[in-house]
């Protein structure tokens, strides 16, 4: 593997691509106008936003290749691996990049709403593809925010600049949505899988030697990351993948306390609680009484 690059700066970033620097804390560079686009590994402080127009070469998350193509969005946080494999020489490159810092946003509307846009998080398989019209949309944004940047810094900069970009994470929460609906079918084989996936958790020793259940480790068995993971659950289903799991905790949980040789402790420990009282707090929000009376009412 090559050496990965840390960027600690705006400020480098924009020196190692060799574009001005108009603000310390975001830049936005249109690829077509950069002669020396970083395709090496790379690890920075900052949020990334890529939008590849054309099919340029291989995107990498980690170890992860993003599933990209002409019209494509890819999204990075700070501390995250980002790498690429160049297919067409640079010259060619078509697209934008949007970097911004975590101080840019602190104490405004995106910096309290960041960790919302679950898809900073996304990897395998997981890139926004664009309609013809989406990439117009996205295009305008990226060029409204080099047209500030380039206007000069005064008091209402940083509000129109994290405001622009706001609203550009908000267009891709609508079209993420919309790829979702258009991938309805892989959707529900994904459900499908979940639902085998903790039918098989519950059938084996795993409760006992793992513990409960968690929403990382099925993304984990179906290669998703889980915040793409459970936002396609929440799509198809209208809840939470861990209100899934909830849900089949509670329904296991009925057949177990239906045996009179084992007690609600012994239950609860076995479907995977540390704390049995975790257990009965659990069971009784969801049914409406205790584990107790549900057996002496049964």
């Amino acid at each position: 593997m090559k050496e990965v690059l840390k960027i600690n700066s705006i400020t480098e970033y924009n020196r190692m691509i060799g574009v001005k620097t108009l603000h310390p804390l975001i830049s936005a560079v249109d690829m077509s106008e950069v002669d020396n686009f970083p395709l090496s590994p790379m690890i920075s402080n900052f949020y990334t936003i890529y939008f590849i127009e054309i099919e340029c070469g291989v995107m990498k998350y980690g170890r992860n290749n993003y599933d990209y193509q002409e019209g494509t969005l890819l999204f990075t946080a700070p501390q995250q691996l980002i790498q690429g494999e160049p297919t067409i020489s640079p010259d060619e490159a078509k697209g934008w990049v949007l970097i911004f810092h975590p101080d840019l946003i602190r104490n405004t509307t995106l910096g309290k709403n960041i960790s919302k846009y679950s898809y900073f998080s996304y990897y395998t398989n997981e890139a926004l593809h664009l309609s013809e019209d989406e990439k117009d949309l996205v295009n305008n944004s990226f060029k409204y925010i080099l047209s500030e940047l380039k206007s000069g810094s005064d008091k209402h900069s940083k509000e129109l600049i994290t405001t622009a970009i706001e609203l550009l994470l908000k267009y891709c929460n609508r079209f993420y949505d919309r790829q979702f609906f258009n991938r309805d079918f892989t959707n529900k084989s994904i459900l499908e899988k979940f639902d085998l996936l903790l039918n098989d958790y519950f059938s084996s020793d795993k409760p006992q030697r793992i513990g409960l259940p968690s929403v990382a480790f099925f993304a984990e068995k179906l290669n998703l990351s889980a915040n793409y993971f459970g936002d396609i659950i929440k799509k198809d289903i209208s809840f939470s993948a861990q209100e899934y799991i909830q849900s089949k905790i509670i329904e296991v949980s009925k057949e177990l306390i239906l045996n009179p040789e084992k007690t609600i402790t012994e239950v609860a420990y076995e479907l995977g609680f540390k704390y049995p009282q975790h257990f009965m707090r659990l069971f009784k929000k969801k049914v409406g009484v205790s584990p107790l009376t549900y057996r002496n009412m049964s």
